[in-house]
C-alpha cells in the first residue's frame, strides 16, 4: 500500500498538510479537523454542492463582464463550474454539514476546489494560487455572508421539485384509490363515535385534496427564497464588489437556473434575515402534520383484524412481532409517522436558529441548512415509500364497511328533517340501550311509513344533499 501524499498550504492560522490530490485546500482542511458533529458531509447532498457551483458561476460571468478577472481565469473558473455541475468534483466537499462560521467552511470549500481545477485548467499545479487564488478570483465581489444564503435559497428550490414530484405521484394513487372505491358504502367518523355514511372513495379524494392544498402552500413559500443578497458581500454594504455586482450576478443566476431570482432592495436587511427559511420550514412542517394524520387515519381505518375497524387492508410488510404469531404491524404508516416528527421538531430547531441571529449577521444558519434539507429528504424518502409500499396496495373490504352501515345507530341522524332531533335522539337512545335497530324501532312506534323510512335511510341518499320540508 503505498504512503498517501501531501502537499503544504497556508492561511492565517499557519501551515497544514493537505492531500496532495485533494482539490480542496488547508480552510477546508480545518474544517475536517474541525467539525465532527453531525457525519453528514456537504458531498451527501448534490443539490447543495451543485447550488453553490451555480452560485460561483454567476459570480464569475459577472466579474468577467465587468472587466475584474480576465478571460483565461475567467475561463477556467467557469470551466470547473460547469465541470461541478456535470456532477464531478462532488467527493471533494467533505465538510461536515454542521459547524460554526456562518458556512464560512461551506464557501472556502468550493473556493478551493474551483481554484484547484481551474488551475490545472490553464496548465498550473494544484496550490500554485499565484495564478488563481481561492479568495482574490473564486471569491471576488463576495462573501461567505451573500454565497452561503443564496446557495441554501437555491439548495431549498432545487429540492422541493423533488418533493412536489414526490406529493404529485401520491396524490394520483390517492386518487386512483378515490376512483376503484366510488361506490363502496362506509361509516364516517367524528370524535372516533358513528357519524353518517359516506364512501371509501371520498375518504381517499379527501386524503388527495388535502395533499393538493400542501403543494400550493409549499410554492407561495418557495417563492420567498427568490429574493437574495448577492452582492451584499459582508454586512449588505457592497464593500469590494464593483458597482453593478449585484444585478448582474443575480440576473446571471436566474438565466442559469431558470428561477426567477431577485436582488433584495435592502441588501443591509436582507444579509442577517432568515424569515424566508422560517416560512418554508413551516410549509414543511405543516406538510408533515397533514400527512402524519392520514397515517394516523390509514392505522386505524387497517386496525384489527378481528377486534378492531378492519375497513381496510394495508399490504403487509413484515412479520409483527418477534413472541405473538401471525401478527403484522402497519409498519409503513408507522415510519411516515415518525418522519413527521423528526420535521415537526426540525422546525422547532429552525425557529431557534433564526431568532439567534444578532446584529448584522445570523450566524446560525448551517443548523438552519441542515434542518430544512434533512426535513425535504425525509420527506421525500418517507412518501415515496408510503405511496409504493402502502396506498397503492390498500384494499377496502366492502361487505364488513356496508354492515356497520347498515347496524349503525349514526343513520337515525338522516331522520332529523322527517321526525324531529328530539324524537330522532329518543330513537337512537333507545336503539344503543336495546342492542335494536333503528329501523325497526321507528316502524314500531309509527313515527314514519314504511316506504318513507326506506328513502331517507337509502345509504346512498345519505351521500349528499336533498330537498326536505320541516313540518
Amino acid at each position: 500500500m503505498s504512503e498517501q501524499k501531501f502537499r503544504v498550504e497556508s492561511d492565517l492560522l499557519g501551515e497544514l498538510q493537505v492531500p496532495a490530490e485533494a482539490y480542496y485546500g488547508v480552510q477546508t482542511q480545518r474544517g475536517i479537523n474541525n467539525y465532527h458533529i453531525s457525519r453528514k458531509k456537504m458531498r451527501d447532498y448534490p443539490e447543495f454542492v451543485n447550488a453553490i457551483a451555480y452560485v460561483k458561476l454567476a459570480a464569475v460571468q459577472a466579474n468577467h463582464s465587468l472587466g475584474v478577472i480576465n478571460d483565461e481565469i475567467s475561463g477556467a473558473i467557469s470551466q470547473a463550474c460547469r465541470e461541478i455541475l456535470e456532477g464531478k468534483l462532488h467527493e471533494n466537499f467533505p465538510i461536515d454539514m454542521m459547524q460554526g462560521g456562518a458556512g464560512t467552511s461551506v464557501n472556502m470549500n468550493a473556493n478551493e476546489v474551483i481554484a484547484n481545477r481551474a488551475l490545472e485548467i490553464m496548465g498550473h499545479q494544484k496550490g500554485e494560487y499565484q495564478y488563481c487564488y481561492p479568495n482574490d478570483h473564486c471569491n471576488c465581489g463576495q462573501s461567505t455572508n451573500d454565497v452561503y444564503p443564496t446557495t441554501i435559497r437555491l439548495t431549498f428550490i432545487l429540492l422541493n421539485k423533488r418533493l412536489v414530484e414526490s406529493l404529485t405521484r401520491m396524490i394520483k394513487a390517492l386518487r386512483d384509490k378515490g376512483e376503484e372505491y366510488k361506490n363502496t358504502i362506509k361509516m364516517g367518523r367524528t370524535q372516533l363515535q358513528d357519524a353518517v355514511p359516506m364512501t371509501s372513495g371520498q375518504e381517499f379524494n379527501a386524503f388527495a385534496n388535502n395533499m393538493e392544498e400542501e403543494i400550493l402552500n409549499l410554492e407561495r413559500n418557495v417563492k420567498l427564497l427568490h429574493e437574495i443578497n448577492m452582492g451584499g458581500t459582508a454586512i449588505g454594504t457592497g464593500l469590494n464588489a464593483v458597482p453593478g455586482f449585484a444585478k448582474l450576478c443575480t440576473e446571471n443566476l436566474a438565466k442559469l437556473t431558470g428561477e426567477p431570482f431577485t436582488v433584495s432592495p435592502d441588501l443591509v436587511e436582507a444579509t442577517p434575515d432568515t424569515g424566508a427559511y422560517v416560512s418554508y420550514s413551516g410549509a414543511l412542517k405543516r406538510l408533515a402534520v397533514k400527512l402524519s394524520k392520514m397515517c394516523n387515519d390509514f392505522r386505524l381505518l387497517a386496525s384489527g383484524p378481528r377486534c378492531g375497524l378492519h375497513e381496510i387492508n394495508l399490504p403487509p410488510k413484515a412479520p409483527g412481532s418477534s413472541i405473538m404469531p401471525g401478527k403484522v404491524n402497519p409498519v409503513i404508516p408507522e415510519v411516515t409517522n415518525q418522519v413527521c416528527f423528526k420535521v415537526i421538531g426540525n422546525d422547532t430547531t429552525v425557529t431557534f436558529a433564526a431568532e439567534a441571529g444578532q446584529l448584522q449577521l445570523n450566524v446560525m444558519e448551517p443548523v438552519i441548512t441542515e434542518s430544512i434539507i434533512e426535513s425535504v429528504t425525509w420527506l421525500c424518502n418517507a412518501i415515496d415509500t408510503l405511496t409504493e409500499e402502502c396506498i397503492k396496495g390498500i384494499t377496502v373490504n366492502a361487505e364488513h364497511t356496508a354492515e356497520m352501515v347498515r347496524n349503525s345507530i349514526g343513520i337515525v341522524t338522516a331522520l332529523n328533517p322527517y321526525i324531529g332531533y328530539k324524537q330522532s335522539t329518543k330513537v337512537a337512545k333507545e336503539a344503543l340501550e336495546t342492542n335494536r335497530s333503528v329501523y325497526d324501532i321507528v316502524l314500531e312506534k309509527g313515527l314514519m311509513t314504511k316506504e318513507k323510512l326506506d328513502e331517507a335511510l337509502n345509504p346512498q341518499e345519505m351521500l349528499m344533499s336533498h330537498k326536505f320540508v320541516l313540518k
